[in-house]
């Protein structure tokens, strides 16, 4: 596992020399900076699991640091030290997006335990978000920070992409782990009947209605609430979950007695609630309300580097509890399933790994084994040109390592070149290279310092 990444900013030098000791002591791959300025001029070249500020210095402050840092890569996680006169900053620095603050004098182990504290948790999403692309990577860190506070958060993404899974993630990083996760697709129940399941009912309210019962705001007091599909509410129950989330009180159905809840609400929609609120379908108050803090997922489409990581984590799903030994994909159909565009995203790639599975005749999953409509999208392959499959087979992580590499040089180790030539993103080859540990052969670490703190 590549070593975490941590960049210290502070203008009194001795502090900074203090900090780097400590933190190289415990084999993280330290990076120091001078000043706000010198660390935003780091952030642009490479990339960072965790920035470590001061949050008085010269120049650029460590809030201002903090929204910069935070504007440029949302993915990083933020820690701030402080002196006790400047603990209402570093609250607001909380509200702001920083993941924790730590006043000063502090002492070695309180620091290294809020570190670990961070990267932990980075570390139990990767197990739980599967993924290996710098626009998750991004989704990861950013379910840190919202996870600590209890406003609501919006998830946007198409159909697919894996919005429950992160809204769980965000209850199991919040302090609300202990209590339940309850979750309402509001799509997929009658109209009449949502209102009764979200805040109950009292016994003879309606017909059918033979006993009382607790709605989900009940059953997740403390909890977290996770309203999948909220686009789809009609407008007079729109107003029902205003009054809810302002109030934190509900009343059930026939009844009057308010009854106080504290659930963190969780909502996620595939459809454009603003232009929903420009057309009069969704009450601006509510959108505005439940979008306090939000997550944009992309589609499977726009992080293909996911996919490769996706297949392998499917295939052992779906062999476990099965008689089938699957060993893997054959080089056509990995082919295939790299390329074609994934319009049901994660959803239909594991439906179709399941299926192939289920179908496969050999210990290889086929072209043949994949759904029609994956095979009829399919290229082929170009004859005579392109990149020949070795008849002994190549190990993909070797192939691209050896891609990049070639990609490196050729441009000697200038990354937006490089990119360009490979048809990714600056953003996206940095983060593969950071993840293959390439760099330019002549660079050290020392020469790095000395450019920052110029």
């Amino acid at each position: 596992m590549a070593r975490k990444s941590i960049l210290v900013v502070d203008d009194d030098k001795p502090q900074r020399e203090i900090l780097e000791m400590i933190l190289a002591g415990e084999s993280y791959d330290v990076t120091t900076a001078s000043s706000g300025e010198a660390a935003m001029k780091l952030a642009r070249e490479r990339r960072f699991d965790l920035a470590l500020s001061d949050l008085k210095m010269t120049g650029m402050d460590g809030i201002e640091l903090l929204q910069k840092l935070l504007a440029y890569d949302s993915s990083i996680i933020v820690v701030l030290l402080t002196a006790h006169g400047s603990i209402d900053s570093a609250k607001e620095a909380l509200r702001r997006g920083a993941f924790d603050y730590l006043e000063k004098p502090y002492d070695r182990e309180t620091l290294l335990e809020t570190i670990r504290r961070a990267l932990t948790k980075l570390d139990a999403l990767d197990a739980e978000i599967i993924s290996d692309s710098p626009e998750m990577e991004s989704v990861k860190k950013m379910i840190l920070k919202v996870a600590r506070s209890s406003s609501t958060v919006l998830i946007r993404g198409e159909s697919g992409t894996g919005k429950e899974l992160i809204a769980r993630a965000i209850h199991n990083q919040s302090p609300r782990v202990s209590e339940m996760f309850q979750a309402v697709n509001c799509a997929a129940i009658n109209e009449n009947l949502l209102e009764s399941e979200l805040f109950g009912h009292e016994r003879g309210s309606f017909t059918g209605a033979h006993a009382e019962k607790k709605g989900l705001f009940e059953v997740a007091d403390r909890g977290t609430l996770f309203l999948d599909e909220i686009g789809e509410l009609d407008i007079s129950m729109q107003a029902k979950l205003l009054r809810a989330l302002q109030e934190r009180e509900i009343r059930r159905v026939g009844g009057t007695r308010p009854i106080k809840i504290d659930v963190r609400v969780v909502a996620a929609t595939n459809r454009d609630l603003r232009a929903m609120v420009a057309d009069g379908r969704f009450r601006d108050d509510l959108y505005y309300r439940i979008n306090v803090l939000s997550i944009d997922v992309q589609p499977l489409r726009e992080r293909r580097e996911d996919i490769p990581v996706l297949i392998n984590f499917f295939l052992k799903k779906h062999t476990r509890n099965t008689s089938r030994l699957i060993r893997g994909l054959a080089p056509d159909a990995r082919r295939v399933i790299l390329e074609y565009a994934w319009p049901g995203n994660v959803r239909q790639l594991e439906s179709a790994i399941e299926r192939a599975i289920l179908l496969a005749e050999s210990d290889l999953i086929s072209v043949e084994d994949l759904p029609l409509e994956v095979r009829q999208e399919s290229r082929p392959s170009a004859e005579g040109g392109g990149f020949k499959l070795p008849t002994e087979g190549i190990s993909f992580e070797d192939f691209e390592r050896n891609l990049l590499m070639q990609a490196m040089e050729r441009t000697d180790y200038n990354i937006t070149k490089a990119a360009k030539l490979l048809g990714l993103t600056f953003r996206t080859l940095q983060y593969r290279l950071e993840k293959f540990g390439i760099k330019r052969p002549d660079k050290k670490g020392e020469t790095e310092e000395e450019d920052t703190e110029e």
